[in-house]
């Protein structure tokens, strides 16, 4: 079987665009109108093609940049392209999926996350964040001794005023802390509670608030209960 082309899979692509569903994810930020199962459809078929995903990246369209980060192979970039693509992928999905699918797994992660800390760009420094928020919870063996009290510091002096994105991911961080480090739990819910940030933030029936006190609290009694 031959691989497909680039022009074949565009045209696959152009085939699944939905106008309903690119209505409802420009609501979100997302401008694409693929919907993700039919595009995990399509990557499952591509298959893993370096090649053809820095094609579909350079094309600038979001459906096509997602389509690339599921078939590229996150060992292959460089440390430069890697901070090119996160500084110029704005859309929610596709620098999540970009930071999740792609950085995460990339032997250069831990440089681009120091980087990225003091970055004034917030798509790089949500980044660093979302990384952040890694470390604390799946890599906890690498964590220097002052490491949590200052991103702790860091958390409570800039969280409540950084742009939107930043919040979030430092907002997950401080939940991370809180959740999967007991000598730092109480300073994470104190911090949580005195900056209220995603307080009130629209949390679905059945679904954990982002609100990191009560989002620690949760975790904390699942964990108790196993």
């Amino acid at each position: 079987m031959t691989e497909p082309t680039f022009a074949e899979v565009q045209a696959e692509l152009a085939a699944l665009d939905d106008p309903k569903t690119r209505e409802a994810n420009e609501r979100r930020g997302d401008t694409h109108g693929v919907n993700l199962a039919q595009l995990r459809a399509l990557a499952k078929r591509v298959k893993s093609n370096h090649e053809l995903a820095l094609e579909l990246w350079a094309t600038g369209d979001t459906a096509a940049r997602l389509l690339a980060i599921l078939i590229c192979r996150p060992k292959s970039f460089t440390a430069e392209q890697l901070d090119a693509m996160i500084r110029e992928e704005a859309t929610p999905k596709g620098h999540d999926w970009l930071v999740n699918y792609v950085v995460k797994k990339s032997p250069h992660a831990d440089e681009l996350r120091l980087a990225w800390l003091d970055d004034a760009d917030p798509l790089a420094a949500s980044a660093a964040w979302a990384l952040n928020a890694e470390r604390v919870s799946k890599q906890a063996e690498r964590l220097e001794p002052d490491e949590l009290p200052a991103m702790l510091d860091t958390i409570e002096a800039e969280m409540k005023d950084a742009p939107k994105q930043v919040q979030w991911e430092m907002n997950t961080s401080l939940a991370m802390i809180g959740i999967n480090h007991p000598p730092f739990r109480a300073r994470a819910i104190d911090i949580g509670e005195r900056l209220e940030v995603l307080k009130d933030y629209p949390t679905p029936p059945n679904c954990t608030s982002p609100f990191a006190p009560t989002w620690i609290g949760e975790m904390v009694r699942r964990q108790a209960a196993k």
